[in-house]
């Protein structure tokens, strides 16, 4: 069964408050990869990784792939000035 892209945004927005997000069907259309990108206030990289694993496991499961890359406001703020620099 397909994951749908905005049962995933509703997954994560009603566990965490969240400053960015991202969802990227990578499968055009078929709901089995997504890659995220997620800006909520967290411990280190590896806790907030684990925490979105076990909060989308019944999904995860259900993927084909599924990438993540997580960040604190900071960090996020910090890759956007990175960016804007180049």
């Amino acid at each position: 069964m397909p994951i749908d892209k905005i049962a995933l945004e509703k997954a994560i927005k009603r566990a965490i408050p969240v400053s960015h997000l991202e969802i990227e069907d990578q499968s055009s259309g078929c709901g089995e990869s997504y890659a995220i990108v997620l800006v909520f206030q967290g411990k280190t990289t590896l806790a907030r990784h684990r925490f979105i694993n076990e909060l989308l496991k019944d999904q995860i499961a259900q993927m084909h792939a599924f990438s993540q890359k997580t960040y604190t406001p900071e960090q996020y703020e910090a890759l956007q000035e990175q960016q804007e620099q180049k």
